[in-house]
């Protein structure tokens, strides 16, 4: 290792050498720059590098973006996305494949220490011992792949990209990480054959804000177009079909749907699974008041539902109205199935009022969640800790979300029985978590 330089100033558009501590949720690494705590884009924990400072506005961090590597790490792979690589200058970057430059096994190790941190800090919850052998091994298992990513080195999955359009230009691609600017890009190499098929990569696109590419299952690829001025995309209501191993789904084609190609069925296998072992284990009541929030187009309640077969009641909310009407028709050969239009906060306040035996059957059913990144919150926590069911099964996109609602629920007499977590975004920082509560008796 060289000597240690002098102290650089932490100026916008210094640079600094770094050696990289750790990993922090949000796909940066850490270091420290005289005892001030330095995020880096583009390192990997162990090696020193060269940095360029982009942000220090806050006094208790800055930002900076490796320009070079001095000493690597032997996970350090070529970038996935030459348009994302160290060749070019970091405001130049084309962002959404932040870990691109790592081994994909490495980033899975990566999201789960960034899982088991978020739990001890946030959940009091200690996922794994002690530093050492164990411990690595622990986090090697943690983070799932998703089916043919290892073969694919986890390229070509994702079925659902956004693209920006210059408005002096016109030209076309993804944003600069944490930036506006539009960044031309060649090719989507995370994306599938079908949306690099239609992206107009190539073409100035003047008159537009943004273009979803969007790579049905079971559908046609197609584009949706936002005109510079307007909020709706043309074409965003059009019903798409996506399939999930046999079974058909339809929803909007601007609506929420899970991006990579086999997400859906890896999270619909979960939540059966985590039913299907509730249900032998004897604590899953089918004909109680079992809940699917923030339902979306209803993949998660057909989850249930083919865990636990003919009987089961199930009311699935979803505050887009649209969503609602897909989850109806998705859900329609399931005879206790229904779908309700509501905001989940306003919905269980319903359900807190309601008489005596609603209230019990409330309290032997199971509730599934599939809340937004910030999570379910407190007020969401507190209402169905108040109701009192018997399980809940927790599917979060976040990590500090969920273990933030994780110390509530175990606050409120939950015990924490399973969880999982999935690496359905291979090459970028999220990854997907699955956890189960019982409330302790």
């Amino acid at each position: 290792m060289s000597e240690q330089r002098e102290s650089t100033p932490l100026e916008i558009g210094s640079e600094i050498e770094l050696e990289i501590t750790g990993i922090a949720h949000g796909g940066v690494s850490v270091a420290r720059h005289d005892g001030r705590v330095v995020f880096v884009a583009d390192a990997i924990p162990g090696e020193r590098v060269l940095a360029r400072v982009t942000d220090q506005k806050k006094k208790s961090f800055a930002r900076a973006a490796v320009t070079r590597v001095l000493d690597a790490s032997e996970d350090r792979r070529e970038h996935v996305w030459d348009e994302a690589s160290l060749e070019r200058d970091p405001a130049e970057r084309a962002g959404g494949a932040e870990f691109g430059h790592i081994d994909l096994a490495r980033q899975r190790v990566l999201k789960a220490e960034v899982l088991v941190d978020s739990m001890a800090r946030f959940g009091d919850i200690e996922l794994a011992g002690e530093e050492g052998e164990d411990f690595q091994e622990t986090l090697a298992e943690l983070v799932e792949a998703a089916d043919g990513d290892d073969e694919a080195n986890g390229l070509g999955y994702r079925t659902r990209v956004r693209l920006h359009v210059d408005p002096e230009t016109g030209a076309v691609g993804p944003y600069a990480a944490r930036s506006r600017t539009v960044v031309p890009v060649s090719s989507l190499p995370l994306a599938t054959d079908g949306v690099n098929q239609i992206a107009p990569l190539a073409e100035a696109m003047q008159g537009l804000q943004t273009i979803d590419l969007i790579d049905p299952a079971n559908d046609d690829p197609r584009m949706l177009i936002t005109e510079l001025g307007q909020k709706e995309r043309r074409g965003e209501k059009d019903l798409v079909a996506e399939l999930v191993e046999d079974r058909g789904f339809i929803v909007r084609a601007g609506g929420f749907w899970q991006v990579h190609r086999e997400a859906p069925a890896m999270l619909f296998g979960a939540v059966h699974d985590a039913i299907s072992d509730l249900i032998e284990a004897g604590q899953f009541d089918p004909a109680a008041g079992n809940l699917d929030l923030y339902g979306g187009a209803g993949l998660l309640a057909a989850a249930v539902a083919e865990a636990a077969g003919p009987g089961l009641k199930i009311t699935s909310v979803e505050s887009d109205p649209d969503a609602t009407d897909n989850a109806a028709e998705n859900l329609s050969e399931i005879v206790g199935a229904r779908a309700l239009t509501a905001r989940v906060d306003r919905y269980l306040a319903e359900l807190l009022d309601a008489a005596a035996p609603v209230r019990d059957r409330l309290r032997r059913g199971t509730i599934v969640l599939d809340p937004p990144r910030s999570g379910a919150g407190g007020d969401v926590t507190a209402q169905i800790a108040e109701l009192a069911p018997a399980n809940i099964v927790y599917v979060a996109c976040d990590p500090v979300a969920l273990s933030r609602d994780t110390k509530s629920l175990l606050d409120s007499g939950y015990d924490l029985l399973e969880l999982r977590a999935f690496d359905i975004f291979p090459h970028t920082h999220h990854f997907e978590s699955l956890a189960v509560f019982s409330r302790a008796e």
